[in-house]
């Protein structure tokens, strides 16, 4: 293992998943946790390379699936911690979690709270990031809230929902430079669209959720930076043939990108096919949403200042029932889609990984299998249960 230890190694007899299809009989070289050479064992410049490397060590998964990491930009927590209160022991923990469910990169996303709770969010993350993160990799932070809309509230604390405010972006930028990534609001709040366009200038992917937006009210925030929809389906202004309602806009301009949470509580495999089918795999992320109970028994939890009661695997708010994030993975999201919706590994691949880098602006470096990228990657087995994970080259299987 010393080669590996070293950061050469190599990877035989695979079936990889990359962005022009898959390479049966496949290799992979990794030097310093990066791809340096991927191709099929058929090929005479990849027999060439691997006969130049007799002394690499050699990885022969025997026909497994090696597909890219996931990405995850909607995550609250996991394994009974949460990103709004875990310092920096629950932080790994909800990394480690999450990393042995295939995610190797994602985004610490927060609930609506107080400025001063989101800004200590924030710094908890940033000071996490300067770290080694012998996990999954956290990329920055969602701020999904607090400028959303109360009738849509869902898990969301409705005591802090208030209107877009111009100079806590500004303070947050300032202090955190680089670390928010995407914003979530309601795009029909008072000064919203001024606020989607500061959060475009700083390089910060504008979000809608959480709102009641009429279908005009969304195409006049992509007019003005929009480009990425929260939990599509789930609390916003559903699809109406007469008012097309947040659902429609989303559904139908392609500048904006939709998250989907394939669980089977949060979406009807047959909504999970209409926004395939509309959007095209290309414009679909899949998220977890995952809550701190993710990874844990039936019992009580919170989720955000909100008492939570899960039962069977499903987290509902116990004052109305609504559901409360998610406790799913991942990997169990990838094989939702393949064995229920029906699409390809391919597919699901593409939107767990391809999309969600493409749209953190990330994808020069992850999301997918190309020499010249991070060796961030998993191998899964005929039923797609994950044999072992790599992020950056190390192997991390937990």
């Amino acid at each position: 293992m010393s080669n590996i230890a070293n950061g050469k190694f190599q990877i035989i007899n695979a079936r990889i998943v990359t962005p022009s299809g898959v390479i049966e009989d496949g290799s992979i070289l990794v030097e310093d946790g990066i791809i340096t050479n991927i191709g099929s064992n058929t090929d005479a410049d990849a027999n060439e390379v691997k006969a130049s490397l007799h002394s690499i060590e050699t990885i022969d998964v025997q026909g497994s699936w090696i597909i890219p990491g996931f990405i995850d930009v909607h995550v609250h927590g996991g394994a009974g911690h949460d990103f709004m209160e875990a310092d920096e022991v629950g932080i790994e923990a909800i990394t480690k979690f999450h990393a042995s469910n295939g995610t190797t990169s994602l985004l610490a996303t927060t609930l609506t709270a107080s400025r001063e709770d989101l800004t200590a969010v924030i710094e908890r993350v940033r000071s996490f990031m300067s770290t080694s993160m012998p996990y999954t990799q956290i990329v920055g932070v969602h701020l999904e809230g607090p400028f959303v809309n109360v009738k849509w509230k869902g898990a969301q604390n409705p005591d802090f929902i208030i209107p877009p405010q111009q100079d806590w972006l500004e303070e947050w930028v300032t202090r955190f430079p680089g670390i928010l990534k995407i914003q979530t609001l309601a795009p029909e709040s008072e000064g919203a669209l001024e606020y989607i366009r500061k959060l475009d200038q700083h390089g910060i992917v504008p979000s809608c959720g959480h709102t009641d937006a009429t279908y005009d009210q969304i195409i006049a925030a992509a007019d003005n930076g929009l480009r990425h929809a929260v939990h599509t389906f789930n609390a916003m202004k559903p699809l109406h043939h007469r008012e097309p309602g947040t659902v429609g806009a989303v559904l139908t301009d392609d500048r904006i990108t939709a998250e989907v949470i394939a669980d089977g509580h949060h979406v009807h495999p047959a909504g999970i096919k209409l926004i395939t089918r509309a959007k095209g795999t290309h414009n679909v992320i899949l998220v977890t949403d995952a809550m701190s109970a993710a990874g844990m028994p039936d019992g009580e939890y919170n989720l955000g200042g909100l008492p939570v009661h899960m039962t069977c695997g499903v987290a509902r708010l116990k004052e109305s029932g609504s559901l409360a994030g998610s406790t799913l993975t991942m990997i169990n999201a990838v094989r939702y889609l393949v064995r229920e919706v029906g699409v390809s590994i391919e597919e699901a691949s593409r939107m767990a990984s391809a999309n969600p880098a493409r749209q953190l602006g990330i994808d020069s470096t992850t999301g997918t299998l190309e020499v010249g990228k991070a060796a961030d990657f998993l191998q899964l087995d005929g039923t797609l249960d994950i044999q072992t994970i790599w992020i950056g080259g190390r192997n991390v299987t937990v």
